[in-house]
């Protein structure tokens, strides 16, 4: 049972498993790829990957040239994804031939990959170049011109010339965004500011110029290394992609990578993290690490630079994700800093720099934490779960003992029933996912027996997962808390209490959406290509399940929506499912007979819904919540930014002096490191409150 569990897991938000890859924690320095691959092997590798996923996959695509069109579509823009170096005459090239490009692919040959790998090393070359003649002359930045960072959705170029007047505004564009810092530095009265100016005086001793020309050559440096196999891998991640978004192969230095970053004790910041139009994003923090503690860090948030403790920085701006995290990773105690946009201060804010100490990430950091607090006049325990844990290797070892989510769950219950509480949150707003087994035993602690989840796999068929166990270890009224980053087992637990009417929802509007059942498998080598010294040759990683509701509706791309709304920015952002390319579409199953517990909860939930409204609109917390969320809607808004330097100050300016007013009236840069119950977490409180009183009138 467990061997099994390991191999399939229930995971989240672009695929929990890989994204901890690129995770900014602390392992030894990854040294490199010394294992040397003949054409003959990287040709056995590719047809081992699409043999892999053709026979697996959920998604059962047709072979056939519409795929190797796809497949191109994908591998570009996975090298030019923001539309910045070739153009529609490159892609024409690209594309002239899809039934040679599928034929080929059939046999394994990739020589396709490194033709277009050659033309993207090309292209970046002449933009080095042109960037350079650009920079020795003065730049004017008084004239009213707007750039457009965000590209993905923009045509290409259409010849060289259009290309060129495009990389001049975006020059333009970089070497502005060091003025800007550097002068938000200068004329910040924050003493946290003024440190963090002293300690980069080293990096700010360059120009903004050569700042972005240091930049161009560390980029050009890192792109003209790249190992065939490292080629060859962007390449077939670009294949496994046009079967899910969460579809992956990992090369082999990749995957050595993953093995160690698997590990559960690890140091760092503790932040997940991704690429985003060439910056390095944060995909979520890890409850209980620095970054968690440290509360300035935010998701979405944008790294552009990073420096180490003795004083030096690397700027991080287009730079792979695996390589910008081997600056941010660290020793345990010692201090980096992160220049940081600010993700909800859109596409004009200027950066902020964050200092955090390097700590030691134990499981316990990440384990499921409960409080008490009075809501009128009731006690509501609030349990925050950051994921479905458990220790598979102490279970197969037989361990009774070993951890799991859903034992240090049911020990607060009983905390909670011998302390009096009346009523329950379960905080899922940062659960990502984790063991699906423990998601059907969490369900258990709920209800006395019953279906938890359906599942159906690529051949069709259909397995119900039930909780057989009849005891049962809380019994009073259950407000779950989910936003858009609820995802996968998350979704499972929320979904199956909720449709067996023994919990309301609350949050935002709906989770995540990921309905997948992954399954990582290592690539076997053969025995004439690659001898036992290169046994390593990567793995993959597919959708090999959907799960469904009891109700039979799947979780794929809708997610669980939310029986009551409360505002919140995470609203506001574009996450979940149904934004990832080639994402598997919602569909439906016949349900399966279930048991109800609360009686006319729609009256219920409507009466609740209308004292929600009535306490968030008295707030002052989500008076101002409501402000940012306007705001952050006006930044989605802008498409391009000025550059115009005194225009761009000036928003700049308006948007900071309103933040740090609100700010200063809540009182929250004062308590921003101590541990506070948000406007959110409060008002599912009082929620639950509610919902106490009502079950007790009936």
């Amino acid at each position: 049972m467990f061997k099994k569990s390991r191999q399939i897991l229930s995971v989240s938000l672009q695929a929990a498993l890989l994204l901890v890859l690129f995770s900014a924690f602390n392992c030894k320095g990854t040294a490199p790829d010394e294992t040397v691959f003949t054409d003959k092997q990287l040709s056995a590798i590719t047809l081992k990957t699409l043999q892999t996923l053709h026979k697996n996959h959920y998604r059962q695509i047709e072979l056939t040239p519409k795929l190797a069109v796809a497949h191109l579509d994908a591998y570009i823009k996975a090298l030019d994804g923001n539309n910045d170096f070739f153009t529609e005459k490159d892609i024409k090239l690209f594309r002239r031939t899809p039934e040679e490009h599928f034929a080929a692919l059939l046999k394994g040959d990739n020589t396709k990959a490194f033709q277009i790998y050659a033309r993207f090393l090309a292209r970046y070359k002449e933009y080095k170049a042109f960037a350079e003649e650009i920079l020795k002359k003065p730049i004017d930045f008084t004239v009213d011109e707007e750039y457009t960072p965000d590209r993905s959705k923009l045509p290409r170029c259409k010849d060289d010339a259009e290309l060129h007047a495009l990389w001049k505004k975006r020059i333009k564009n970089e070497v502005l965004f060091y003025r800007l810092f550097d002068r938000a530095m200068v004329e910040s009265s924050d003493p946290d500011d003024r440190k963090a100016l002293e300690d980069a005086k080293r990096w700010n001793a360059g120009t903004p110029k050569s700042k972005v020309l240091k930049r161009l050559r560390d980029v050009d440096n890192a792109v003209q290394k790249r190992s065939k196999i490292d080629i060859l891998g962007i390449y077939l991640n670009a294949l496994a992609h046009v079967y899910g978004p969460h579809s992956n192969y990992m090369a082999p230095r990749t995957a050595r990578n993953f093995d160690i970053d698997m590990s559960l004790s690890l140091t760092g910041i503790g932040a997940t993290l991704t690429t985003d139009n060439g910056f390095i994003k944060i995909v979520s923090l890890v409850p209980g690490g620095p970054a968690a503690r440290d509360g300035r860090l935010k998701i979405n948030d944008r790294i552009v630079a990073v420096t180490q403790e003795n004083g030096a920085t690397v700027d991080v701006i287009d730079m792979p994700v695996d390589e910008a995290v081997q600056y941010i990773r660290g020793k345990e105690n010692t201090k980096v800093t992160l220049t940081v946009l600010p993700g909800a201060k859109g596409r004009s804010g200027v950066p902020v720099r964050i200092t955090l100490t390097r700590a030691k990430i134990q499981l316990v950091d990440s384990e499921a934490s409960g409080r008490i607090i009075n809501c009128n006049g009731k006690k509501v325990g609030v349990i925050t779960l950051p994921s479905f844990y458990m220790d598979f290797e102490a279970a197969i070892k037989g361990d009774p003992n070993f951890k799991r989510c859903s034992e240090d769950v049911r020990k607060l219950l009983v905390k909670f029933r011998n302390e009096g509480v009346h009523s329950l949150v379960m905080d899922l707003r940062r659960n990502g996912g984790g063991s699906l087994a423990e998601a059907i035993n969490l369900t258990g602690l709920f209800i006395p027996t019953g279906p938890v989840v359906q599942r159906r796999d690529f051949r069709r068929r259909i397995a119900l997962a039930a909780d057989d166990n009849p005891s049962v270890e809380w019994t009073a009224p259950v407000v779950i808390m989910i936003s858009k980053f609820s995802a996968s087992a998350a979704e499972i637990f929320c979904a199956a209490l909720r449709d067996c009417e023994r919990a309301v929802v609350v949050g935002d509007s709906r989770s995540f959406g990921k309905g997948t059942v992954l399954q990582v498998e290592k690539l076997k080598e053969g025995y004439t290509l690659f001898p036992p010294k290169s046994r390593t040759i990567g793995s993959v990683t597919f959708e090999i399940e959907m799960f469904y509701r009891i109700t039979g509706s799947s979780v794929q791309q809708l997610g669980i929506r939310s029986d009551i709304r409360i505002p919140s920015l995470t609203e506001e952002m574009k996450v979940g499912e149904m934004f990832l390319d080639n994402h598997l579409p919602w569909d439906n199953i016949d349900p399966v007979n279930r048991s109800s517990y609360i009686s006319d909860i729609d009256e219920k939930i409507a009466i609740l819904k209308k004292r929600s409204a009535a306490r968030v609109a008295a707030s002052s917390e989500f008076k101002m919540i409501n402000r940012r969320i306007l705001m952050f809607r006006e930044h989605r808004k802008k498409k391009s930014v000025s550059l115009n330097e005194a225009k761009r100050w000036r928003d700049y300016q308006q948007e900071k002096a309103i933040t740090d007013a609100e700010e200063k009236q809540l009182g929250l840069k004062e308590e921003s490191k101590k541990e506070k119950m948000d406007a959110a977490a409060k008002e599912a409180a009082a929620i639950a409150a509610d919902l106490y009183d009502l079950l007790q009138e009936k």
